[in-house]
């Protein structure tokens, strides 16, 4: 399948956002519940990077394929879902990483480590943990998996969050998210 380089997120609109999103088609992981399960001797480091067998996955596509299975279940525990096994995965920190974002009608867009568009809002939440001298932000990106903000893109969201004079927190599709670790 070919891969077709992702846009320039600073020079989307809101509606092409939108538009990239509804169009990314995701299996079913979320009706798919196998009776047998496995270990894929996987993890993801706290950084995004994927290893297999403690070697790193070096294919972006591979990447990509294996995190649309990704799910995390109620005990924190990850999986990669097929109709036939789910196998557990080992996720150091977020399955995904955030590493980039814009602010743009109401809305924060951000793009991940495997070039998926998320907005934030009522379905993907932002999340913040840790303390005030190192702070991290989460979003909810699917089946319970987060993507953590890398830094750069943690300091563009604090930056928005300064410009607003109201306080430390940005809002997003009509949900107010702080930025301080609880």
């Amino acid at each position: 399948m070919p891969y077709d380089e992702p846009p320039d997120l600073a020079a989307m609109t809101l509606r092409e956002i939108t538009d990239v999103i509804e169009a990314h088609e995701l299996p079913p992981v979320d009706r798919w519940n196998p009776r047998d399960t496995a270990d894929s001797h996987a993890r993801i480091a706290a950084d995004g990077t994927w290893f297999h067998e403690g070697r790193e996955i070096t294919r972006p596509a591979m990447i990509r394929s294996f995190s649309s299975l990704l799910k995390r279940d109620r005990k924190g525990r990850h999986w990669l879902v097929t109709p036939e096994c789910k196998q557990s995965i080992e996720v150091e920190d977020a399955a995904f990483i955030a590493i980039d974002t814009k602010v743009l009608d109401g809305a924060l867009a951000f793009r991940l480590n495997t070039d998926e568009l998320v907005i934030a809002g009522p379905d993907h939440p932002l999340r913040t943990a840790g303390d005030l001298d190192r702070p991290s932000v989460y979003l909810m990106v699917r089946h319970g998996c987060e993507a953590k903000l890398n830094r750069s893109t943690w300091l563009q969201l604090a930056h928005h969050a300064l410009a607003n004079d109201d306080g430390f927190w940005v809002e997003s599709r009509g949900e107010r998210f702080s930025l301080y670790p609880e």
